[in-house]
């Protein structure tokens, strides 16, 4: 075994950072400065008609696309559900070869992977179901 203790390292002259955070009472009071600005710009916008237009205009915006993200959302995840069912069955099909062959040692594996499988199935089928159901109840086209 190498004995490193005597191997001469160079010497980094880093600067000592004080790496503590903002104490309670300072983000209490960042966050009441933020809140009166806030509230005082939200005030000033909805007094005016241009304010409340481009609110109301922001907020459509935002609920749209809201809807969007969250159908994608369901949409991508029931995809990667069906995914990985398709990869359990793949499993379940090598197990029921072992298993007709006699190299398993029990129906263990093979019950596991069908399980694996129908819970998988499942999973990504109702993530479609909902996104159906959604798409049925929005109130634009």
């Amino acid at each position: 075994m190498i004995d490193r203790s005597n191997i001469d390292r160079p010497k980094l002259n880093r600067p000592k950072l004080d790496r503590q955070g903002i104490d309670g009472q300072a983000f209490r009071k960042i966050k009441l400065i933020y809140r009166a600005a806030a509230h005082t710009v939200g005030s000033r916008v909805q007094r005016s008609r241009r304010g409340r237009a481009v609110l109301a205009g922001t907020r459509a915006i935002a609920r749209s696309f809201g809807r969007v993200l969250h159908q994608l959302w369901l949409e991508v995840t029931g995809f990667t559900f069906l995914a990985i069912a398709g990869i359990g069955a793949l499993a379940g099909m090598r197990e029921y070869g072992k298993y007709q062959s006699g190299h398993a040692a029990g129906p263990g594996r093979l019950v596991l992977a069908v399980c694996f499988t129908a819970s998988f199935i499942w999973f990504g089928v109702s993530s479609f179901w909902r996104v159906k159901k959604r798409a049925k109840r929005a109130d634009f086209p």
